[in-house]
């Protein structure tokens, strides 16, 4: 396979684009946890303690979503680094490992749907106990 300086590239609208996703999925969390801290001030409720745990995993989530997606940048931007001086095998593996990172990131992502849905679940759950 031949790898040339642009190949690399090829990855930074992607990245950009998944870390301002990131990034939105990030403080609207926060406007949500702010929210449901103001609320529980006022009215003790278990709910809302569950659906702090969650967010909070959610949060944890999507800090390690954006440090693999930047971590994945970086790794790009040293590849094409080496590639500009010529060393091609080791570009290749750079390149490779940003790739892997992108993937962990994007895994991270689907985790993160996951749990997001378990919070969506407490609160119909709650719909349909109540009469």
């Amino acid at each position: 396979m031949e790898l040339s300086l642009t190949t690399p590239a090829l990855l930074f609208p992607a990245v950009s684009l998944l870390l301002l996703a990131y990034t939105n999925r990030f403080l609207a969390l926060a406007t949500l946890v702010r929210s449901l801290h103001a609320h529980y001030r006022e009215r003790a409720d278990p709910l809302v303690l569950k659906q702090i745990d969650n967010l909070r995993y959610r949060i944890h989530l999507i800090q390690a979503m954006q440090a693999t997606g930047v971590s994945s940048l970086l790794v790009c931007v040293v590849c094409m680094f080496v590639l500009f001086f010529g060393k091609v095998v080791l570009g290749k593996f750079l390149f490779a490992g940003s790739l892997a990172l992108m993937i962990a990131s994007l895994g991270l992502s689907v985790r993160e749907i996951q749990v997001s849905v378990k919070a969506l679940d407490l609160h119909l759950h709650d719909l349909e106990e109540r009469p």
